[in-house]
């Protein structure tokens, strides 16, 4: 995609001949921009709370591109246009904003000597442009909050900050987080130079220690909402597991939510946003120990282990390492809180260890290293890699990759800080975060299992294949601007990170072709990495990170989030109108199709797990196959050590860290989160957190359900409501269908009203006098009977369509080629020959000439003969609309749910152990190791 050429002088290399980036086009067309090759449409985007019924947003006409969803244009929308609703100002189209990034972005480039030529400026913006208009990759959110406004150009989502063992430090920190919070970002810290509340001040008192000083940081972060008021404060806060205030730490939010259950017990109002939650402390932070190999070692063999002053170093007490892990899993059980993070595995991949060591993380811990720095973060969505006939695209991967690398090297140039230090050590450094959404997906897609050999493999492949790309252009850039400033001092250690990734990239085991051909293109980017670094140095101390990638996860249409499988196997989908569809996501059949079935097979499959949620007996699908549809939520759960082991698979190709949290049930002991703990240090991970369902008061929970259900209700009137039956009359129209399944032979009568509508059916199967013909008369009796009463037949639809047992198999109606049983198949046929086009759809049964006309057209609807105007003749030559998309797996969706989360609990009976938005009321699901609403986009961490 790019080669360094000689340029002209640039920036503040005036007088000095440089070399520039060549840059040839990828996505784009010459001469034509990347807005002139799609279909623009306006809509209207309201937002409300669905509780309270209040609209919370409005704006009317804004443009995005048709083949953007409703749920991504009202995301992008609502948190990223800029200026006054309903002023002259205020951004309407997804142009100006992209425009208003990316020009900047470009500007920044050609004044501090990034590109050859002007043309080369001007294809980087096209190409920039034509990426994120196609959803191919975000930046992250404080890019499209500040970049080209009048406010602060802060680029960052990820601070960590320094606090040193004096009060202006501790009163000084409190300052800092606050601004980053106002900001739009997260920040972290390490408070283990605090002295513990066993040490003596200078003034001969004790000290308070640090956990003393968590409760003014917690009850600041408390007050303040980030980002303009678009999500809540962000914040980690990490003690060293040799402080002496370790244990009281690790309780500390534990006996927070021992007081939370006393006090709901007593009738206070203790769910998440309740008026009465503000009293308990210590709940806006993520809490994580951070523990050594001496330590973990120590919990391995059964030995004692130190806890060491601040000030002098010395042991002041001894204690059991077992019972402090113990103790640490316990708290975790109990509230989800501390999570580990692995020092010496942290620091043994430190790229700049003479500039100091990695002692804190961000809130969401994928962004590891020096104090009072930053990160700027960006997401590629995997699945639009993958071509239609199922191979990945590396080629087009890996120019993505360059293209973004070089965009996020370029914001530094011009980005501001919340403080100077962050800005100093940001602009020495140069740390970056390129990372995924939709890993989840693509293994699916791909007919991988999230949890098998093969899966991680690929994710493997993928993560090295990115960071080795990644590196490779920060040592091209290092060519042409330069190494960062802290480079020179940290060169040998630097190189011997490079050359450890490149190890553990030969080190990975090939599964399948797929993987086995990124790896060797992942090969070869660590070996041009290496060369060109030993040549030039490396522009950023830092590449990758996997993060969350919560609101822009949903702004680029992702089913997946970060590093996650999937949420489940069905979504909930807004459509143009304020409709809303319960469909399978779209992964499903493109993972049928890759692993074989054919599209009668496929049908049947996305039909029976619209209606259960999940794949387990589906007609036709191979057991064997099960685990590619294994999910976070529903039957087939993902087990908690599949989580981990996806994490070891990718952690050795991310110069930072994972933003995960590994879900385990409910009933999961201590032991198994010892184990889970354990194991991550063992496997090499950097940071691990768990959350055990239902362990947390201040969510929604199933509970909360049952004691509704238990109040006392008042005494009702019964009004007993009975049916009455509507005869046929003696002379009516009728319809007699013979029909073959399964090499089985049978005539169906179905007698109608005269003004039209089913009100008999009649099934002749088996000779006359057997037991089948005695038992199929007896069901068209009662289901005659139940439809005079008034029972809908789309409810006989419903329930006996994918009613599966012998025969069953091919039959001889053109419009239902297969048939899971004689039931399966006569209810189809009632459905195609009595039910409205509508609910056949919501049901997802169509005829054959159906079927045929979506693969032409891309629509399932009939077109109207004729038309009366130049604007409806216009009409059928537009994009199909989001009903017009509904493929055979949608229906609509159940009134009670909003969101994905909530459409998986009506399906399989279960309660999602999640918060609601404080926006949109919904229940929000888990991305990386905060949440995310899929409503309005709003998270409870950064994005």
């Amino acid at each position: 995609m790019t080669e360094t050429v000689s340029g002209p002088a640039r920036g503040g290399a005036k007088g000095r001949s440089r070399k520039g980036l060549k840059i040839s086009r990828v996505f784009t067309t010459p001469g034509v921009h990347p807005y002139d090759e799609v279909t623009w449409e306006r809509r209207d985007v309201v937002q409300t709370n669905w509780k309270t019924g209040e609209t919370v947003f409005s704006q009317q006409g804004v443009e995005f591109p048709d083949f953007w969803s409703v749920n991504a244009s009202t995301i992008v929308t609502t948190k990223y246009f800029r200026g006054a609703v309903g002023s002259p100002d205020r951004e309407y189209s997804l142009k100006q904003l992209i425009d208003r990034v990316v020009k900047t972005y470009r500007a920044a480039g050609e004044e501090h000597g990034y590109f050859a030529t002007p043309e080369d400026a001007e294809i980087f913006e096209h190409e920039l442009t034509w990426m994120l208009l196609h959803q191919y990759f975000s930046f992250n959110s404080p890019v499209w909050f500040n970049v080209g406004t009048s406010a602060p150009q802060q680029v960052s989502a990820c601070f960590i900050l320094s606090v040193e063992d004096s009060m202006e430090s501790i009163l000084n920190w409190y300052k800092e987080e606050g601004l980053i919070f106002k900001g739009g970002s997260g920040a972290g810290v390490n408070l283990s130079r605090i002295r513990a509340s066993c040490e003596l001040l200078s003034s001969g008192g004790t000290a308070s220690g640090p956990v003393s000083f968590m409760r003014g940081a917690d009850a600041s972060a408390g007050t303040i909402k980030s980002g303009g008021a678009t999500r809540r404060a962000a914040k980690m806060v990490i003690l060293d597991v040799d402080h002496p205030d370790i244990e009281e730490f690790i309780e500390t939010k534990a006996r927070e939510e021992e007081k939370i259950r006393v006090l709901r017990d007593a009738g206070f109002d203790m769910d998440l946003g309740g008026k009465d939650i503000v009293s308990v402390q210590y709940q806006n932070a993520n809490n994580s120990v951070r523990v050594t190999d001496e330590f973990m070692r120590a919990v391995e063999n059964g030995g004692m282990f130190g806890l060491r002053a601040r000030l002098t170093g010395e042991v002041v007490r001894k204690v059991d390492a077992r019972k402090l892990f113990r103790k640490i899993a316990e708290a975790a059980w109990a509230c989800a809180d501390p999570g580990l993070q692995y020092d010496d595995t942290i620091n043994d991949w430190h790229t700049c260890p003479e500039s100091g060591r990695i002692t804190a993380s961000n809130p969401c811990s994928e962004y590891m290293h020096l104090d009072n720095s930053s990160c700027n973060l960006a997401s590629l969505n995997l699945l639009k890699f993958l071509t239609d006939d199922g191979r990945f695209d590396i080629e087009s991967f890996i120019k993505a990759v360059e293209l973004i690398i070089t965009a996020m090297d370029i914001s530094i140039c011009f980005a501001d800080f919340p403080t100077e230090a962050i800005a100093e050590t940001t602009r020495a450094y140069r740390q970056l975060g390129i990372g995924y959404a939709n890993l989840g997906a693509l293994l699916m897609a791909t007919g991988h299992g999230y949890d098998s050999d093969g899966g991680r493999a690929l994710a493997a492949a993928i993560t090295s294949l990115m960071t080795g790309t990644a590196y490779k252009r920060s040592a091209e850039l290092a060519a042409i601007v330069g190494p960062y400033d802290g480079y020179a001092r940290n060169a040998e250690a630097h190189k011997r990170i490079i050359r450890k990734h490149a190890a553990a990239n030969d080190a990975v085991r090939s599964v399948g072709p797929m993987d086995r051909e990124i790896l060797r293109a992942a090969t070869q980017a660590w070996d041009a990495a290496i060369k060109l670094g030993e040549k030039h140095g490396y522009r950023n101390s830092q590449a990758s990170v996997i993060a969350p990638t919560g609101t822009i996860g949903l702004a680029m249409d992702c089913d997946t989030t970060g590093i996650e499988p999937d949420l489940a196997l069905v979504k909930f989908k807004k459509l143009v109108g304020g409709g809303s569809m319960q469909i399978v996501n779209t992964t499903v059949p493109r993972a049928l199709k890759t692993l074989g079935y054919q599209p009668e097979q496929i049908e049947a499959i996305v039909d029976y797990i619209a209606e259960h949620g999940h794949v387990v007996d589906a007609p036709g699908l191979k057991p064997e196959h099960y685990e590619v549809f294994d999910c976070a939520m529903g039957t087939r759960a993902i087990k908690p050590m599949g989580h981990v082991k996806m994490m070891a698979a990718v952690q050795p190709f991310v110069s930072g860290a994972i933003s995960k949290t590994v879900n385990m049930p409910e009933s999961a002991t201590v032991e198994d989160i010892e184990e889970i703990y354990f194991q991550g240090w063992k496997l090499g991970l950097k940071a691990l957190a768990i959350y055990r369902d239902n362990c947390k008061v201040g969510q929604p929970l199933s509970n909360a359900k049952a004691k509704k259900a238990e109040q006392p209700k008042e005494k009702e009137v019964v009004v007993e409501y009975r049916p009455t039956r509507r005869r046929l009359p003696k002379s009516r129209p009728s319809r007699t269908t013979s029909f073959t399944v399964g090499g089985a032979e049978g005539y169906m009568t179905a007698g109608l009203y005269p003004d039209d509508g089913l009100g008999e059916v009649f099934l002749k199967l088996g000779k006359q006098g057997s037991t089948l013909a005695g038992v199929m008369d007896a069901f068209s009796i009662a289901v005659s009977i139940a439809l005079q009463y008034g029972v809908p037949l789309e409810k006989y639809v419903e329930k006996f369509t994918n009613l599966r047992f012998e025969p069953a198999g091919m039959t001889d109606d053109p419009d239902i080629r297969m048939a899971q049983s004689i039931m399966d198949y006569i209810f189809r046929r009632l459905a195609l020959d009595y039910l409205p086009f509508e609910k056949r759809a919501a049901l997802g049964i169509f005829s054959a000439e159906e079927r045929r006309r979506q693969l032409e057209t891309g629509s399932y609807e009939p077109v109207p003969e004729s038309v009366d105007d130049a604007g409806d003749a216009a009409s059928l030559t537009s994009a199909p609309t989001d009903t017009q998309k509904a493929t055979a797996e949608a229906r609509p969706a159940p009134t009670q749910a909003h969101t994905s989360t909530e459409l998986v609990e009506a399906i399989q009976g279960t309660v999602a152990d999640a918060p609601l938005c404080f926006t949109c009321g919904t229940k929000m699901r888990p991305a990386g190791s905060c949440f995310v609403c899929e409503g309005c986009g709003n998270t409870s961490g950064c994005s």
